[in-house]
């Protein structure tokens, strides 16, 4: 009895051996943000996208080829020249995904390894053809305006092969030895351009200044002189009153100064 019942679990543990290895055969797995393309051995790849879950196959005729659609960073550094043929070192950076849609004919016509076979090509060219249109100075001034070209050109060409690129931007910009120095040479320059302006502006002004005065000192002579015609003796006069004035008011604060009559006047001892 024991020894059936012993024969009976094998049996059974043996089928659920083989239900769990052909369950695993038949069932297959698409995680969050992947996609999946079923490859089939007699009707070649299908064009029906398969969405995350878990889905039936038929084993070894069927075989799910799984790819991940979520926005993914690459890095291009790139050495090229500008439009007054200066060294740039050009970092680009772009953020891209498949077009899930077009998932079959991507693998179809590209392979698993899209990104490698496309991305630097198209991303190598754009950025030198881009560069190519602007001198140093507007790679500098003008970096928006750069980045705007290369994303609208590199968004057309990726579209052509079933790539979205979600970001393109330039991480790093720099110029070669040369440029730099050309640069520093002509900051220095402008210094002492806007210096000799300035000594200029300041050496005219000063002549303003000089002709105002002289021009108010010769006004005010023609005025003097006006007056005294006018006026005559009187005027004289008054500045000799003026001038008596100021003499009798000095005196009058002196010790030694005694004032009498009119008429009375004469020599006295200084007082003791």
């Amino acid at each position: 009895m024991a020894t059936k019942i012993f024969d009976l679990m094998r049996k059974l543990g043996l089928g659920l051996v083989a239900a769990g290895g052909v369950a695993n055969l038949t069932l297959y797995n698409v995680d969050a943000g992947h996609r999946a393309v079923i490859f089939d051995r007699f009707r070649g790849v299908q064009d029906v996208v398969v969405g995350e879950g878990t889905h039936f196959l038929i084993p070894w005729v069927q075989k799910p080829i799984i790819f991940d659609c979520r926005s993914r960073p690459r890095n291009f550094p790139v050495t090229t020249g500008s439009k007054d043929l200066q060294n740039v070192d050009v970092t680009l950076r772009l953020l891209f995904r498949p077009a899930m849609l077009q998932l079959p004919r991507i693998y179809t016509t590209i392979g698993e390894d899209y990104d490698e076979r496309v991305l630097p090509s198209i991303a190598m060219e754009s950025l030198k053809s881009i560069v190519a249109r602007f001198d140093s100075e507007e790679l500098i001034t003008q970096r928006e305006l750069v980045s705007g070209q290369l994303s609208a050109d590199l968004t057309e060409r990726a579209a052509t092969f079933g790539i979205i690129l979600d970001d393109v931007s330039l991480t790093h910009l720099t110029f070669g030895k040369e440029f730099l120095a050309a640069v520093e040479m002509k900051q220095v320059a402008q210094q002492e351009a806007e210096r000799a302006r300035f000594m200029v502006e300041k050496a005219e002004h000063e002549k303003k200044a000089t002709i105002i005065a002289t021009e108010g000192d010769s006004k005010a002579a023609e005025l003097i002189a006006g007056a005294l015609i006018s006026v005559g003796d009187g005027l004289v006069e008054l500045r000799k009153l003026e001038a008596a004035e100021d003499i009798a008011a000095q005196l009058s604060q002196s010790r030694n100064v005694t004032y009498l009559p009119l008429g009375q006047a004469k020599f006295l001892p200084p007082s003791q």
